[in-house]
């Protein structure tokens, strides 16, 4: 358990930090008279990781599984060398980060920047700014954030603390993650070339464990040391490929008060949601006196689609500390009730809890006019297979695709900030993505008999600077309805609505929330619904949107926005780092 302190710096200007991450750090708080600097050094490497009796060479950062941890606080300029050791082509995504005139430093291949190539560096120089909480970092490449993946612990400014209860200590974050006994690269890959959805993983894991309910796997278990009495902070992060999570503690309550680095209206819960991308800091208070037991921390999917999935449960303990240790031996250990698989009703619910503190410290900028509205649908479909090859998606002649607003997005063989920034746009995107749905239909209808032809493109919107922007995200039932985890970059969003069936624009506005609705970066379009998104357009540059469903953005659900230059130096997107890769 991991209480988190940043070493002070000797002085303002040269306050330079170097970790090695062969073992877990622990920071301190930094300079009382201002922000600090910290640099890491993150080496892509292969690394021997065992589970479920299997061992294979899986792609990390400095050999951990799951990554080593960031920490800063609010205000800190954070600086990371990355050097590619491997094989495979690299970038790094820092996840819910705003990156505010630091675009260059996103992350996401063919997007912001062009890939690592082996041998290769290239440092991600940003600032946190207006930002505390939990955030997460991963490949943005193929299927690399199987393994490559880590925490972001983002302090208080140094003297401003929790708008909740003080904690008596702050856990080590809680990833969940997906074990694959295959190589995943090579799992995508056939699932691309034949058109078939890909084979799912084969164990779910908590900070890389697959816990007590799999086989082989006793010992690779997630243990929570508690003592009675006292209030926890933990922070859940879904790393997972391609599954949304339940999660609960057996016999135990939480408060939930926090998502996506954004403090929220505390409420208690004994069991939560967590889509993929997502974030959330709960806190646990403890048992006022040793329980004689022991409890299991149960995460399992929850699944809307009509495709196979992991249908198995990854298990974490809750210990208590004895007082005298030898005085109890084998305790009962209590499960976790857990909602049902396709519990839509409870995700519903769940979601519409989550509100923002709109707070005088904590405001919730709601743009209350909207310059620019947009109806995308978000959803599955299909492609023809080529000319004398035979498929397996949907029918022998067709593969798997996903769209947004029926264009299945093709990555380009350059980076879109760069052409973009230099005005060379022609042959690499055009800017005619289409606002409404181009064929409209009865879009959560089931069964759908509707079929519509994908179209392939790499088409972006272009914003005006500062521009207030409303989006609804219609989910669309050609496949099956299914709930979609849709994560913006550059922005974060306020949630505004949301319902089922087929959003009617001249009912459904009457109901927003522009009071203190959940602000976030990734957001599940409920099965079989809608959801509506505000935000403001206030950082130049070019922002990835896509499903974090891996399977998803791999067929083709994703999108790019840009948002043009201001007037002023400060709205502007800088030029970009010398060492900025190459295609």
């Amino acid at each position: 358990m991991a209480a988190y302190s940043l070493l002070p710096s000797p002085t303002l200007i040269f306050c330079v930090f170097f970790f090695s991450f062969s073992t877990i750090l622990s920071l301190l708080p930094g300079l009382a008279l201002g922000s600090v600097t910290r640099h890491y050094k993150f080496d892509i490497k292969r690394h021997n990781v065992t589970r479920l009796c299997h061992t294979k060479s899986i792609v990390t950062v400095n050999g951990q599984f799951p990554g080593p941890r960031i920490v800063a606080r609010e205000g800190d300029r954070l600086i990371i060398k990355v050097t590619n050791h491997v094989s495979f082509n690299m970038s790094i995504h820092w996840h819910g980060i705003r990156q505010l005139q630091s675009g260059w430093a996103d992350g996401p291949a063919y997007i912001t920047q062009c890939p690592l190539k082996t041998g290769q560096s290239y440092v991600y120089n940003f600032t946190i700014i207006g930002q505390r909480g939990t955030l997460w970092w991963h490949a943005h490449i193929s299927w690399l954030r199987a393994t490559v993946y880590g925490p972001i612990v983002i302090l208080p400014k140094l003297g401003v603390p929790f708008p909740f209860p003080k904690p008596h200590k702050q856990v080590h974050p809680l990833i969940f993650g997906e074990w694959f006994n295959a190589d995943t690269e090579a799992i995508i890959n056939k699932s691309l070339q034949t058109g078939a959805a890909p084979n799912v993983s084969d164990a779910y894991t908590i900070n890389g464990l697959t816990g007590p309910l799999y086989n082989c796997s006793a010992k690779d278990t997630f243990k929570l040391k508690v003592k009675p009495g006292k209030t926890y902070l933990l922070r859940l992060i879904n790393a997972a490929l391609n599954d949304e999570l339940f999660f609960s503690i057996a016999n135990h309550s939480v408060t939930v008060v926090e998502v996506d680095a954004v403090y929220i209206k505390p409420f208690k819960t004994d069991k939560l949601l967590i889509t993929p991308g997502q974030t959330t800091n709960i806190l646990l208070k403890t048992k006022p006196f040793f329980p004689n037991a022991s409890f299991y921390m149960f995460a399992r999917p929850y699944a809307t689609g009509l495709g196979t999935f992991d249908n198995s449960t990854v298990a974490g303990v809750l210990e208590y500390d004895q007082a005298q240790p030898t005085m109890i031996k084998n305790l009962p250990l209590f499960k976790p009730t857990l909602p049902a698989l396709n519990d839509t009703a409870f995700a519903f619910n769940y979601t519409t809890r989550l509100r923002s503190l709109a707070s005088t410290q904590y405001p919730a900028n709601v743009p209350q006019n909207v310059d620019k509205r947009f109806y995308f649908t978000v959803g599955l479909g299909t492609n023809p297979c080529p000319k004398n090859q035979v498929c397996r998606g949907p029918t022998n002649t067709t593969k798997f695709s996903a769209t947004v607003n029926n264009i299945s997005f093709i990555l380009p063989s350059t980076a879109l900030l760069q052409t973009h920034f230099f005005g060379q746009s022609n042959g690499v995107y055009t800017t005619d993505f289409p606002v409404t749905p181009p064929i409209k239909f009865n879009y959560t209808g089931f069964p759908s008999n509707q079929t519509v032809t994908v179209m392939n493109g790499t088409k972006v919107v272009v914003l005006p600077f500062n521009s207030s922007v409303e989006l609804v995200l219609q989910d669309t039932s050609i496949l099956g309805n299914e709930s979609h985890p849709l994560h913006l970059h550059g922005f974060n969003f306020f949630v505004v609505g949301q319902g089922f069936g087929n959003y009617d624009p001249n009912k459904d506005p009457k109901n927003f929330n522009l009071v203190d609705p959940v602000e976030r970066n990734t957001v599940g379009v409920i099965s079989g619904g809608w959801v509506a998104l505000r935000f403001r357009a206030d950082n130049p540059g070019v922002w990835f949107m896509h499903c974090h469903f891996e399977v998803h953005i791999s067929w083709g659900l994703r999108m790019a926005w840009i948002v043009s230059d201001g007037d002023l130096p400060n709205q502007k997107l800088p030029p970009p780092p010398a060492d900025l890769p190459k295609c």
